[in-house]
């Protein structure tokens, strides 16, 4: 089964350019990065400049956050990247002529349906400032 790092990828890329301010930021040197592929990235910076979350300038490999850091939600950054996809998904291929079948995956959708809602107001409750700290704390314990 295949599941998205869009969110995982959107977040490392933001936090690289944020910690990178003033170097040569590449689709290639941020895919470096992510061990990525360059139109990948191109790709995911186009939806995060059209979310108002990154600003760059085409032929300058200077990209940098659109807004300070701690006005960026993760949630910000999901929808940008995945819109209104939900986290989880029904399996929609059950037997419509089985009782269980059919109203169980009602049930398990309303359950998802809280489920979306409690992790939305997780993230939007987490800035982009918050993931830098963390990040900055793991580094330095490291040393």
């Amino acid at each position: 089964m295949a599941y998205s790092t869009k969110l995982s990828d959107a977040l490392h890329l933001l936090v690289f350019v944020h910690e990178q301010q003033g170097s040569d930021l590449t689709s290639d040197a941020i895919a470096t990065s992510l061990a990525g592929n360059a139109s990948t990235v191109r790709q995911m910076m186009g939806r995060l400049r059209r979310a108002g979350l990154l600003s760059s300038v085409t032929g300058h490999a200077r990209p940098e956050l659109a807004r300070p850091a701690a006005n960026i939600t993760m949630l910000d950054v999901y929808r940008a990247v995945e819109g209104d996809k939900p986290l989880l998904h029904l399996d929609t291929h059950t037997n419509p002529a089985c009782g269980v079948g059919v109203n169980v995956q009602l049930v398990i959708g309303e359950c998802f349906d809280d489920i979306q809602q409690a992790a939305e107001s997780t993230m939007a409750s987490i800035t982009l400032e918050d993931i830098i700290v963390r990040y900055r704390q793991r580094i330095a314990a490291q040393l």
